[in-house]
């Protein structure tokens, strides 16, 4: 069933403003903790030799958040809720299990950022932690997705400090610009492998869920597809702009000082408190999308009450998830010796995996005219979801045979 009919209209600018936020707050969102740390390696390691996939990331995320968009607004259900209805409980089970797994360690390693990002500025873990994750509690439970939103977008400015980093370093701006419409290839394990990072960094599990769930929470119908794909190509492109930035930036300081970066807090203290800040905003920006998220898809796979307008009483699994992810990835960065590499390492490895599957439910869905009507993909849009399937699959494959060979 349609979610009303697309608009004969010229585009409205009121409308274009009150579409705002979806795609944005879902593509900026996966430039967290895990994504500074991988573009800032991109770019310590091979200087701009990486500007080139930023384009091509750039385009795969659109591809992916415009179809999870469309989907939602024409609808009107989160993807969960449509594979359990296409595909049957059993792997809606399998797929949400892996998504919390995912989504809780991915939430630890968040707070894992926050934690560094302030301990720049003096603040210790055991200060910054609790007070970080009391704060994106109560604005989770805080009843109004209107204002969740709009508190988001604002965390979401903190990206700037990225960009003005970038201009104060005075790279040289012809070769950045060079490398970013030229391929520049270098054969080693590590390009390959931060090439394959760069893959699962743009486009997250979580990130699809997300797109669809903002559009739902929003009420947009299939009228509103027009002014979801101009948010959602522009979510894409400024969440690329700022990761083109961050390799731009390590670049032009960490590659030639042959500073090695092992975490997002490395490339925060080699570049000042400027992106400290940045890595700290990001950081809780994720912070906040994905405990929300997570509990959103498993409530809505099994039916459950949800929504970030509904109470305790009304729905307590909703609330309850939430507060479980928050509380667990709160502790486990806290605890002494704790190994939060290899809890980021265990999300990869579930990212991997499930992400070319989700692909696959979610191009079969939109191909369905049983459930997509005159909205299902097209012959043209069908190809390029495919070959961002294909491509993923076939980079997680290469990624995984290289980590069995310790490369």
């Amino acid at each position: 069933m349609m979610k009303g009919d697309a608009p004969s209209s010229p585009l409205e600018p009121r409308r274009i403003l009150a579409a705002m936020g979806p795609g944005m707050v879902a593509a900026l969102a996966g430039a967290d903790a895990g994504g500074v740390a991988t573009y800032s390696n991109a770019g310590a390691l091979f200087g701009f030799n990486q500007l080139w996939t930023v384009p091509v990331m750039c385009f795969l995320l659109i591809v992916a958040q415009e179809t999870s968009a469309r989907m939602g607004c024409v609808t009107g259900k989160g993807f969960a809720s449509l594979i359990r209805e296409q595909f049957g409980v059993r792997l809606s089970v399998v797929a949400m299990l892996a998504l919390l797994i995912s989504n809780t360690t991915v939430t630890l390693s968040e707070f894992a950022g926050i934690a560094s990002a302030l301990a720049l500025f003096g603040v210790p873990p055991i200060v910054s932690v609790p007070v970080a994750a009391l704060a994106i509690w109560l604005l989770t439970m805080s009843g109004s997705y209107r204002r969740i939103e709009k508190v988001l977008l604002a965390i979401a400015c903190v990206f700037v400090t990225y960009v003005i980093a970038g201009v104060m370093v005075g790279p040289d701006w012809g070769d950045a610009l060079l490398h970013t419409v030229v391929p520049h290839v270098t054969a080693s394990p590590q390009y390959l492998s931060l090439l394959v990072a760069n893959v699962g960094t743009t486009i997250a599990p979580w990130m699809l869920f997300l797109a669809q769930s903002n559009v739902v929470e929003k009420n947009a119908r299939a009228a509103d597809l027009p002014y979801q794909r101009i948010d959602t190509v522009t979510g894409a492109v400024v969440a690329s702009a700022i990761s083109w930035f961050i390799i731009l930036t390590t670049g032009a300081v960490l590659n030639p000082a042959g500073v090695v970066v092992n975490g997002a807090e490395d490339a925060a203290s080699a570049l000042a408190p400027l992106v400290g800040a940045g890595l700290a905003g990001a950081s809780l920006l994720a912070a906040c999308v994905l405990p929300g998220i997570t509990s959103s898809a498993i409530c809505e796979a099994f039916g459950w009450e949800r929504g970030a307008d509904r109470s305790w009483s009304e729905a307590p699994a909703y609330r309850g998830i939430i507060t479980a992810v928050i509380a667990i990835s709160a502790v486990v960065v806290v605890l002494p010796d704790v190994n939060l590499f290899g809890i980021m390492m265990v999300a990869q490895v579930i990212n991997g995996v499930l992400l070319p599957v989700l692909l696959v439910f979610m191009v079969l869905i939109a191909s369905d005219r049983h459930v997509m009507g005159r909205y299902a993909n097209g012959r043209v849009w069908n190809a390029l979801t495919w070959f961002t399937i294909v491509a993923v699959a076939i980079l997680t494959v290469v990624m995984f045979a290289m980590q069995a060979m310790g490369m």
